[in-house]
């Protein structure tokens, strides 16, 4: 690059940065440092021209725009307009057929190497205060996400196979490690919804790198089966999770702990067809794990010791994994990532990347926030976070470099002053009390339902001019 280049490059990483206050005074401010996000996009963007949407730029807009309300591809050229006039440049034209390019340019390593990058360095660098007795909790879930008809994404990610041809959506199923203590998604892996090696444990099961020795996993109990219970130990960690509703469990047997608190052995069931023979010998013939009643549930864990760990502590550390489905709700519901908007499997793996970058991000601030108090990252609100970064916007990335230093201050006590409502033991309804419009469902492809009421339609000018 010549100087000029170099300066506007770096200039563009400066900008990026602030926009999540990063490399600023405040604690645990420099997760993505200058240096290293300017190696990154330089690696994954070799060869690339100097274009009105170079790398950066186009990930900035991408984030941008799966963080607004909008969320389309022509709010985010006119926010590129606007930067480029902030910044003293000729503005570009509003068609978004540029910036759509430039998104299927860019790298999705890139995307994925700065959102496991900055969740890891958040994990690390949280204080012990957000662990569990110094030990690292995550969680473990599944979620699923629509997108577009169209034929490539139909080839990749099927719709239900209840589902007619033409009515229905593709689906994707994405399973996630998240961090208890800071909030932020530490390793993901996408699959379809339907056929062989589908499901959330065949996922997890080549998962691990966000999984770490000495950790604590939190699952519901569609992962307590014997294989997936014994994978996850066999990677060091210890596991809480409810008991599979198929296995019975007898609090006569096994080494007694107390009232419905015994350990017990798990023997190893037969090889199942999806296992190779390899695999099926590598695994323990028993699994030496604790069961106990407690709140209503059979709990089953790894952490045997019941005068360190009580069925007290279990059911407060299972408790916790709820916030895994406040953090989907967060990522599918307040940052809309439920609908996906791509059109091809390529675009729809970089848009679920962005999201999840973009999730980090916001998680990051909070936990900067929260670092300023005696509050947890999980004692503020995440849409409240989200609604100041979209308000700051504008003056975190253009504003004079005298007054970043203070807006980034206002921005992080605005952020701590979020704090959730503490509701003990809240219960809500799986229900609506909003009454949707009373629409039909569709039952056939819409371009036949259109073609049958045109058909409809000219019928009756035909009876009107007869």
């Amino acid at each position: 690059m010549d100087t000029t280049k170099v300066r506007r490059f770096r200039e563009q990483v400066k900008r990026f940065r602030t926009r999540f206050v990063q490399g600023c005074e405040g604690a645990l401010g420099n997760w993505l440092g200058q240096a290293e996000l300017e190696r990154w996009v330089e690696r994954y963007s070799e060869g690339c021209r100097n274009r009105i949407y170079p790398p950066l730029v186009t990930l900035g807009l991408f984030i941008d725009q799966v963080m607004s309300a909008d969320q389309s591809c022509q709010d985010a050229v006119a926010r590129g307009v606007s930067a480029r006039l902030s910044q003293g440049d000729e503005p570009c034209g509003l068609n978004n057929g540029p910036y759509c390019k430039a998104r299927q340019r860019l790298a999705p390593a890139l995307l994925k190497e700065l959102c496991d990058a900055l969740g890891r360095r958040m994990m690390k660098a949280q204080p012990p205060s957000w662990r569990w007795r110094g030990r690292e909790v995550k969680l473990i879930d599944g979620a699923t996400m629509s997108m577009p008809d169209t034929a490539a994404n139909q080839a990749a990610y099927p719709q239900v196979a209840q589902q007619k041809a033409g009515v229905g959506f593709p689906i994707v199923r994405m399973v996630g490690i998240l961090s208890l203590g800071c909030g932020a998604v530490l390793e993901w892996a996408l699959g379809p919804c339907e056929g062989k090696k589908s499901g959330e444990t065949s996922l997890l099961w080549n998962m691990g790198a966000g999984l770490g020795a000495g950790d604590i996993v939190l699952a519901d109990r569609y992962y307590a089966g014997y294989f997936m219970l014994a994978r996850l130990l066999s990677q060091g960690v210890d596991v809480v999770t409810r008991q599979h509703q198929l296995r019975h469990t007898h609090f006569q047997r096994g080494e007694h702990l107390g009232k419905c608190d015994h350990v017990v052995r798990w023997q190893r069931p037969q090889r199942p067809a999806w296992m190779d023979h390899a695999t099926y010998a590598a695994m323990p013939e028993t699994l030496r794990l604790r069961e106990c009643r407690v709140g209503g549930w059979i709990l089953v864990s790894s952490l045997c010791d019941a005068a360190t760990v009580s069925k007290k502590d279990l059911l407060e550390l299972y408790g916790w994994r709820w916030h895994i489905e406040l953090d989907f709700r967060a990522i599918k519901a307040v940052m809309q990532m439920d609908v996906l908007r791509c059109k091809t499997p390529a675009m729809i793996e970089k848009e679920i990347a962005a999201h999840l970058l973009a999730y980090n991000l916001v998680r990051s601030v909070m936990a900067q926030a929260a670092a300023w108090t005696t509050l947890s990252p999980r004692q503020l609100s995440f849409k409240g976070a989200l609604q100041q970064l979209r308000a700051f916007e504008r003056n975190l990335r253009h504003g004079k470099h005298a007054a970043i230093d203070q807006a980034h201050d206002c921005l992080l006590t605005g952020i701590a002053r979020l704090k959730l409502p503490h509701r003990p033991g809240r219960v809500e309804p799986r229900a609506l009390k909003r009454r949707g419009k009373n629409l039909p469902f569709l039952t056939q492809p819409r371009a036949k339902e259109r073609a049958r009421l045109l058909a409809l339609r000219q019928r009756h000018i035909r009876v009107l001019h007869a």
